[in-house]
């Protein structure tokens, strides 16, 4: 148990928002957890996340000591499409979840690679997500990097920081979109009332960039491809959905119900990833084909 003390240095704060500026590494929902979980006193008092603290108020955080999960290596078969000594480059199926998370401790992308790999990979990003330079949602398909050492992992993450990294998405949206190409320029943050949802976030959201065109108009659907200028969290859902056009089979941004059964998730799919080579130096593409279920959508459309 770590054991952490404060005191107020003005009148208003919420004793969440002042602990969440005070302690780097840990979200504001996992410091609402603990306040609601009698983790933290104001002047031997517990407290809710609304509290407003007064100037001098001693604030008492008890933090749990981490508890982590055993992540196991899992013979789960691999689409891989390019491999050498630094990194792979893999397919990554609907319904796969990319690292471990809270209920979903096997069965991710990370078990399958441990096994894969041996073991050997990038150990940047802890035990939970080793390997793992950036990720795309469980029901998104397509091509995603794994480092397999650290100087893999260091140069890709400045290229994803820098914003360099190649990415091309697929997509099929509600709606016939009337321009053949678009550039939507709108920051992305925490939906203000619903923690679990992102959103177009004038005042607190961080700045994101997608291009998209259109490759193909159905009666009442666009067939659309999305190049990635920044990798926010559900950025072209997010953007797309803001704009009137929702991701087909996309029940967290657009419409419950989806005129095709058994489409589970929305249509998305990471087709194309580009950067340069952490070792050789040279320019590195790979394409990911359409899975079965988005051609079959489009045959249909």
């Amino acid at each position: 148990m770590n054991r952490m003390v404060f005191t107020a240095d003005g009148d208003g704060d919420r004793v969440d928002v002042f602990l969440n500026e005070r302690i780097p590494g840990f979200s504001r929902s996992y410091l609402q957890k603990l306040i609601s979980s009698s983790c933290v006193a104001v002047n031997g008092k517990t407290v809710k996340s609304s509290y407003r603290l007064v100037s001098d108020d001693a604030v008492v955080i008890e933090i749990p000591d981490e508890v982590k999960p055993d992540i196991r290596p899992e013979p789960i078969p691999l689409d891989i499409l390019y491999e050498d000594e630094d990194l792979l480059v893999v397919n990554k199926p609907k319904g796969m979840v990319v690292h471990p998370a809270a209920g979903h401790y096997s069965g991710t992308l990370v078990n399958a690679i441990l096994y894969h790999c041996e073991g050997c990979l990038s150990g940047i990003n802890g035990v939970l997500r080793p390997g793992i330079v950036h990720r795309i949602d469980r029901d998104t398909t397509g091509s995603l990097v794994v480092c397999k050492n650290d100087m893999a992992h260091h140069a890709l993450a400045e290229q994803l920081k820098a914003h360099t990294i190649h990415r091309r998405y697929r997509a099929i949206v509600w709606g016939r979109i009337p321009e053949d190409e678009r550039t939507v320029e709108a920051p992305i943050g925490r939906h203000p009332t619903d923690r679990k949802r992102m959103a177009v976030n004038y005042k607190n959201g961080k700045n994101a960039v997608t291009h998209y065109r259109v490759l193909q108009r159905f009666s009442s659907f666009t067939y659309i491809e999305c190049c990635l200028e920044t990798g926010r969290t559900h950025q072209i859902r997010v953007h797309m959905a803001s704009l009137g056009h929702p991701l087909l089979g996309d029940a967290v941004y657009g419409p419950i119900k989806s005129p095709f059964r058994h489409l589970e998730g929305q249509c998305l799919h990471a087709m194309t990833l580009g950067f340069i080579h952490p070792r050789t130096g040279s320019y590195l593409e790979c394409t990911a084909p359409l899975p079965e279920y988005f051609e079959n959508l489009l045959d249909k459309l």
